[in-house]
Parts: structure tokens; sequence; C-alpha cells
């Protein structure tokens, strides 16, 4: 495979996960990870992402860009903030987990709009600050610099210390059968917390992630309440989780 074609395959696994692990674009690819480690170290010196220990992450994903040209398929992430607001109601509590498309939810909740979220994401937290009626509350603990978000034991305490009304989380894959899955354990732990912490969870997750799965397991799929795609509910890509115990928009 030419250097090119492994540099776009690296970058669109980047774009769609956020993270990778150089192990995991070495066997995609079937080539060492130290050829994998050198595309990845040339493609952040030039800017197009971030080499960090063991992978890389998506510039979009670590960098908080207010103009959101970065970020990979806005539209789509968009289109189901959209559909994610529309289950909010006024003096509920919510909790916003980390990730691309939970920002553009918290972008689009309405500056009249009287709510609490928390939080554990930093992006969230500083896009919430514009909204004089949203009471914010950060939950702090362990900040990874990769993700933005808090994380580990004191994260996982406070947050069993709340029950909201909706958490709305991401992931970085989803099956059908197998529910919502990441390669980083801390976040899995984190990630079950939050779910704990909620009356019903709302996955927000675009469609090029479904079918997908990694190493540690955050849930089942009836654990999850709703999943929101920028798919019309009836598309053929969702048949195999219209057969599960969870709504669809």
């Amino acid at each position: 495979m030419l250097k090119e074609e492994r540099h776009r395959t690296i970058l669109n696994e980047v774009s769609l996960h956020n993270r990778v692990l150089l192990t995991d674009i070495a066997n995609k690819l079937a080539v060492s990870i130290d050829t994998v480690r050198r595309d990845v170290k040339e493609l952040d010196a030039k800017n197009r992402l971030r080499k960090v220990h063991g992978g890389a992450i998506s510039l979009g994903f670590s960098d908080f860009n207010p103009s959101r040209n970065n970020i990979y398929a806005l539209e789509q992430k968009t289109d189901i903030a959209k559909k994610a607001i529309t289950l909010l109601k006024e003096d509920s509590a919510i909790l916003i987990d980390g990730g691309t498309t939970c920002l553009e939810l918290a972008r689009l909740i309405p500056v009249a709009f009287r709510i609490t979220c928390f939080t554990l994401s930093l992006p969230v937290a500083f896009e919430l600050l514009h909204k004089p009626n949203v009471e914010t509350i950060f939950i702090g603990g362990n900040l990874s610099k990769a993700a933005q978000i808090a994380m580990g034991p004191h994260t996982i305490n406070k947050l069993s210390e709340i029950k909201v009304d909706y958490a709305f989380i991401g992931t970085g894959y989803v099956d059908a059968t197998y529910g919502l899955t990441e390669f980083d354990w801390d976040i899995v732990q984190t990630k079950k917390a939050v779910i704990k912490a909620s009356k019903k969870a709302i996955l927000l997750s675009i469609s090029e992630k479904l079918n997908s799965q990694h190493r540690y397991k955050t849930c089942g799929i009836t654990e999850i309440d709703t999943m929101v795609t920028e798919l019309d509910p009836q598309h053929a890509l969702l048949a195999a989780f219209r057969n599960q115990n969870l709504k669809l928009m």
C-alpha cells in the first residue's frame, strides 16, 4: 500500500473514532507499528492530527475551536444534535458527555432555555457559559488532555451522587449485538458511571460508527434508552437496532 493510501486510511479512522491506537491501525493496514508510527509522526508535523502516546487523536476532538472547521462530519453531527434537542424539557436536569457531537448539542441549547446541566467536558462547560439560563455544574477529576474531559475515581464518585433525567453520551464504537465499546479502560469506567447517574441514557452517534466494536465494553445496547443518528429511523442500516429494546431517532 502506498504511503498516501495509508495516510488517507489513518486520517479517516482518526476522524471517525476521534482517537485510535497505533496497533489497531497497523493491523488494519497489515503493516508494522513502526511504519504507522512514522506515518502518524508525519501527519502530526503537517497538522493533520495530533500524535499521542501509543496512538493519535483528531484535531477536532482535541482542539476547542469556535469556528468548528476541523470537526469531522459536522453536518451529520448537527442533524443529530437538532433531533436530540427536542428531548429537552425546561427545568429538568441533564448530563452532557464529552465529544464533538455532544458539543454540538450544547451549542444548540436555546439561550432562553432554563435547564440544569452537569458535564465532565471542558469544551461543553465553556460553551454553556454563554447560556445565561443554563445552570452549569462541572464534574471535576483527573483531566484527560486528549479528550478534554474529567475522568477517574473522583469523577466516578461525584457521578454516583447525582441522578439526572437524561444523560447524552457519545461512543467510539457501537454494535447492535455487542453494545457500546471503547479502547480506553478509564473512559469506559467513567461512561458506565455517567449511564448509572441518569434515568435515561441517550446515545448520539453518526451512522459510520454503527456495527463496530472494540476491546472494552461500556454497556449493552439495551441499557441505552434512545439512539440518535442522522439517519431516518427506518433506514436499512438501523435494521438490527430496531430489533433491540431502544428508541430510534
